[in-house]
């Protein structure tokens, strides 16, 4: 699966600056191997009732944590995240895309491919 990396100012500025001003909302999940905790700003789409995270550059850290680590926290709130197949995304990313705005645009001229923006639905934690 293709993975388009950020840029250093968005990886230590611009995602810092994002969650201290609430542009979206804080994913915190927990890192696969050294088990310390990554938070990155996230915009969350909600389809039929159903909350969803979206990766507009494929398949980053975050989406490698997750899948090892579904435990998440949106916010405050607690979820198990299980990533959708792929076959399912579309009404997803649909519903993502306004949300995100017209950065995200340039993400899918990179990666055109549904299958290489992985979409998790959440379920909140018991």
């Amino acid at each position: 699966m293709a993975y388009l990396k950020p840029p250093w100012f968005t990886r230590r500025i611009f995602n810092r600056v994002a969650m201290r001003f609430g542009m979206g909302q804080t994913l915190t999940v927990t890192r696969r191997q050294s088990g310390r905790v990554q938070q990155i700003p996230v915009v969350v789409p909600e389809v039929d009732g159903v909350r969803y995270l979206v990766s507009t550059r494929g398949e980053s850290d975050w989406v490698k944590n997750v899948r090892a680590r579904p435990r998440v926290t949106v916010g405050t709130t607690a979820y198990v995240a299980v990533e959708i197949p792929v076959e399912q995304r579309a009404p997803v990313l649909a519903a993502y895309r306004p949300l995100a705005g017209k950065v995200a645009d340039s993400y899918w001229r990179r990666l055109p491919d549904d299958a290489d923006h992985p979409v998790f639905a959440l379920t909140p934690a018991p």
